[in-house]
């Protein structure tokens, strides 16, 4: 088992690492169109079958608040770019699904997202640096899921 003290700073170094990394995706996110919160909506809906979800669900999926997620939610209501209306297993639940204007948006600005995203993670890491990574993180996602 790894000392508290090799924890405690590989979890500082992730974090610093995120921190920084969304920093620059923020940076260069083309905010005119969406929000990186109204982005991270509809990437979780365009992942889901019949890219709609459990408003519920969406809470689970994304990296903010429940409160948030329904003022979300309605922001993109009201521009078209998602739809509500009732789960029919579960009258108190709402299913949010993405409309086509919605899914058009999502993907025009994924285009553009995705090339800063390779750009910022290959500055400094290669092909095998990636896998590691992506190995490494899997794993401590994996072990607290096992544990929740």
């Amino acid at each position: 088992m790894a000392s508290t003290s090799a924890a405690v700073t590989a979890w500082e170094s992730l974090f610093r690492a995120q921190v920084g990394v969304m920093r620059a995706l923020a940076a260069e996110f083309p905010t005119h169109l969406l929000s990186l919160n109204e982005y991270d909506v509809l990437f979780n809906l365009s992942t889901q079958p019949d890219r709609s979800a459990r408003l519920r669900d969406i809470n689970d999926l994304v990296l903010i608040s429940q409160p948030s997620v329904s003022r979300l939610v309605d922001k993109l209501t009201k521009r078209g770019l998602v739809g509500k209306c009732p789960d029919a297993n579960d009258g108190r639940g709402t299913i949010v699904r993405l409309t086509d204007e919605g899914y058009a948006l999502y993907r025009r600005v994924a285009l553009e997202h995705v090339r800063v995203i390779s750009r910022v993670m290959t500055l400094e890491l290669d092909e095998d640096d990636l896998s590691t990574l992506t190995g490494l993180t899997d794993r401590i996602s994996s072990g607290l899921r096992r544990r929740a």
